[in-house]
Parts: C-alpha cells; sequence; structure tokens
C-alpha cells in the first residue's frame, strides 16, 4: 500500500544547486508554500542573484564532507538535489569530475539524510539521457536504460543508489526525469541551453546555428511545469515496491519538437528572422528524445505551459535582462 501522503504543513527544506536555473525556481515555490528554505551552492554555475531573499543561502560544493555535518545539523524533512555536473560535453571530456559531483556528491548528501532522519529526498535524473537512444517514442520509465555519456551514467546511477537507501535503509524519494527544461534564468548550457543560446543570437540580430539538418527531435517542457511536478512529488504517496521505475516519474510535455520547428517559434516571437546557419552534425547527439509522462499525469500532474507562451516569456526575459 502506498504511503501516506507528506503533510503539507510547514517543512525544513534544503535546495542543493538553488542558486542555478531550474532549483532557484523551485526554492521560490517551497517558500511560497511556507517552508522553511535552505539553499545549498557552489556558484560555480548559479548566481547569487537566482537565489530567493527569504532563503538562508549556504556556499558550498555537495561533494565536501562539510555538507554532511549541515545536513546532520539542520535536521532537514525534505531534501530536493537540484546540484549536479550538467554539461554532457564535460562529462566526456571529464568523467572523474561527474562522478566527483553527480555520485559521490549524492552519495555524500544521501548518507547525511539517512542519519539525520530526513523523510525524502526528490532527485533530479535526466529523461533526455538516461534511456539513451530509445526504441520507443514517446518513452515510458520502463523503457531500458542505455545511458551514452558519463552524465547519463551518473544520473542512473544516482537511482540505483537511491534505490539501495530506500530498500535497504528506508529512505524515501522520488526521482524526476526531466526532458528539457527551458524558461526564464536559463543559461545556454544543459540539455535546453539552445532556446537560451537561439534567444541571444536573434537579439544580436545574428543567424541561427543548427547542428545537422534540424529535424532532430527534443521535448520542450517550461520550467514552471518542471516547478509544479517538483511540488507534487514533494507531498505524493509513493508506493511500498515497483523497483527502480516505481519511484521514477518523467516530467514532459509528450510533443516531439524538432530544432527547425524551435527556430521557427522563436523567431516569430522574437518579430526578427536572422537566417539559419547549418552546421556538421555533433558527434553522439540522439536523434529523437521525447517521454510519455502519463504516469505523473495520473497522479493529478499536467503541463500547463504550450510551446509558444513558454518561449515568448524565456525570449522576453533574456532580452530584459540583456536591456
Amino acid at each position: 500500500m502506498p504511503r501516506e501522503t507528506m503533510s503539507e504543513e510547514s517543512r525544513k527544506v534544503l535546495v542543493t544547486g538553488g542558486a542555478g536555473f531550474i532549483a532557484s525556481h523551485v526554492a521560490e515555490a517551497y517558500l511560497a508554500r511556507g517552508h522553511t528554505v535552505f539553499i545549498v551552492d557552489d556558484l560555480s554555475s548559479g548566481r547569487l542573484a537566482n537565489v530567493p531573499g527569504e532563503a538562508e543561502f549556504v556556499e558550498m560544493d555537495v561533494a565536501d564532507p562539510a555538507l554532511g555535518d549541515f545536513i546532520r545539523q539542520e535536521r532537514f524533512d525534505l531534501i530536493n538535489h537540484h546540484a549536479a555536473q550538467i554539461d554532457v560535453r564535460v562529462s566526456v571530456a571529464d568523467p572523474a569530475k561527474d562522478a566527483r559531483i553527480n555520485i559521490m556528491g549524492l552519495i555524500n548528501l544521501t548518507e547525511a539524510a539517512r542519519e539525520a532522519g530526513t523523510r525524502r529526498i526528490v532527485f533530479v535524473s535526466s529523461g533526455g539521457v538516461v534511456y539513451g537512444e530509445p526504441e520507443q517514442v514517446p518513452t515510458p520509465e520502463e523503457a531500458p536504460k542505455l545511458p551514452l555519456s558519463p552524465y547519463g551514467v551518473s544520473k542512473l546511477t544516482g537511482e540505483y543508489y537511491l534505490h539501495f537507501y530506500k530498500v535497504i535503509q528506508g529512505l524515501e524519494y522520488a526521482a524526476l526525469r526531466y526532458s528539457n527544461v527551458y524558461g526564464p534564468r536559463q543559461d545556454p548550457h544543459g540539455e535546453a541551453g539552445v532556446v537560451a543560446i537561439f534567444s541571444t543570437r536573434l537579439l544580436n540580430g545574428e543567424p541561427l546555428a543548427i547542428y545537422g539538418d534540424g529535424e532532430q527531435t527534443r521535448d520542450y517542457v517550461f520550467v514552471r511545469d518542471v516547478v509544479s511536478a517538483n511540488m507534487k512529488v514533494s507531498d505524493l504517496s509513493l508506493p511500498e515496491g515497483g523497483g527502480l521505475d516505481g519511484w521514477a516519474f518523467n516530467v514532459g510535455t509528450e510533443v516531439a519538437t524538432s530544432v527547425n520547428r524551435l527556430a521557427d517559434v522563436l523567431e516569430s516571437v522574437a518579430g526578427v528572422q536572422a537566417g539559419r546557419e547549418y552546421r556538421d552534425p555533433r558527434p553522439g547527439e540522439l536523434r529523437h528524445s521525447t517521454l510519455t509522462a502519463a504516469k505523473l499525469r495520473g497522479r493529478g500532474w499536467a503541463p500547463a505551459f504550450d510551446l509558444r507562451e513558454g518561449l515568448k516569456e524565456t525570449y522576453e526575459f533574456i532580452r530584459d535582462q540583456r536591456a
């Protein structure tokens, strides 16, 4: 039987990576619910300006042993773990760095959470890379896991570690397998960085650089929809069993959008047509990646923003930041 839904009363919440793009929005949502929020971030890619003023901020690397002491001292009810090395190219060039942050950092955090009595960890995995080049598109949670980069391997490894902690140690967790997230505060890095890159080039009046024929597809999900998914699994009753995929939830729109289509919509939003530059395909790039989010939809979540709405808000944010 599923456990009872976690209480929505005020909780003490730790958000790692909370100075970054997605997690800063997540931290704001927890604050809006009346929770006490702490943020840990080493500012290697995050920005202090993204940290909500009402949150307590601690500058720290998630792999630092001092993080364990901090968690044991503060005894958080819930930990939302976004801090990660997120660049596939960096993971290929330096697998050890990727593993230190994404695997050893998670173990450091999880061991301390177990000792401190934390009830639940929300872990950010990646639907864009853990499935590799999937045979089934849109791809469900139960699809084979065949990551093709150290980043994908480290994210999947994180899920396996949390599965161990759940089954053997009793620590609750939910893994969110994001598709390509975009929105305000986004930088050009990560899986959906193309939205920020294209927006910047349009503002500069530069042609849009497209690798390959532009018909490769991705599932672009707006950051506010991702935030609502985080809030959902923070409180959701979870099954006692079900294996690795029993505690994992895809977060996507189920809509495949080509790079060419993305460029068309952004040009329309910006009112600018700067042209296209087609370049050689990037080695190892997935051809198609779209997720089915039926599982999370069945628990009451659904994306509220279509592509044009989300791109308009993102483009206007980037434009206003430049101004």
